[in-house]
């Protein structure tokens, strides 16, 4: 889907973020950044979705175009003062369509994450995880090809994180949206990606890949299987090296 060639950013107070990041999206996969915070794995999904500029470097889509993008970020960022179907109605709104011709859309999507018949429930009135799945709808509701996720799930309780990980792979299999998913934790990329690229400290560069196998579509099972520890302890060895190579402040 796109390829990232020599991609950098350095801010204007002279911190570089990434340097010298190659690294390949393919179409319907997931893909895990995985590294230490700070790495710049945040700035890498913003200059994907154009929210940046790089420094140096490029980004070369397939089809020669940015395509429509998905981006939920670590907090929901819902519009407190409105409810569950205006937040997830936003991007159609914005792209055109009527309340009436985004209602089915809406109803289907909310529905498929979970809150079917929350429609005018308030942010204030859902838990955490909730909100959570109002942000995966909102982003997801104009079908974009391309999903970017923040460590969406970094500050829920891990029975709230383990159900969204389960129900962000159904998602990804029924939609096929590629995915490109930021996380600091070893268990979370090997459960849920197809591949995982390795992030150095800062400044952040892709210093390995690793293939993650499974029986698909995954279940709960293979958190608990033998395959699962073996690539977990392979995921994490991998990191330790990647923290090996130094921090620059």
């Amino acid at each position: 889907m796109l390829r990232l060639s020599g991609l950098a950013k350095t801010f204007p107070g002279g911190t570089i973020a990434v340097t010298g990041v190659d690294l390949e999206v393919r179409g319907s996969e997931f893909l895990t950044l995985l590294g230490p915070s700070g790495c710049g794995k945040s700035t890498i999904l913003r200059l994907i979705a154009g929210l940046a500029a790089p420094s140096e470097g490029e980004i070369i889509w397939s089809d020669g175009v940015r395509p429509k993008i998905g981006f939920v970020f670590q907090e929901p960022t819902l519009m407190p003062w409105a409810n569950v179907f205006a937040n997830v109605y936003l991007p159609l709104r914005l792209a055109g369509l009527s309340r009436r011709e985004a209602a089915p859309r809406i109803g289907a999507m909310l529905s498929r994450v979970g809150l079917g018949g929350f429609e005018n429930a308030y942010p204030r009135e859902l838990s955490g995880g909730m909100r959570m799945r109002v942000s995966l709808a909102r982003a997801l509701v104009a079908d974009p090809p391309l999903l970017l996720l923040d460590e969406p799930f970094a500050a829920l309780d891990e029975i709230t994180r383990f159900a969204l990980n389960d129900d962000l792979l159904v998602l990804q299999r029924e939609l096929k949206t590629t995915i490109v998913f930021v996380t600091h934790s070893v268990f979370e990329s090997v459960y849920l990606s197809q591949r995982v690229a390795i992030m150095s400290p800062r400044p952040g560069r892709i210093v390995g890949e690793i293939a993650i196998y499974s029986l698909e579509p995954r279940s709960a099972d293979f958190r608990v299987s033998a395959p699962f520890a073996d690539q977990a302890k392979q995921v994490s060895a991998a990191l330790r090296d990647a923290m090996a190579v130094g921090y620059v402040p």
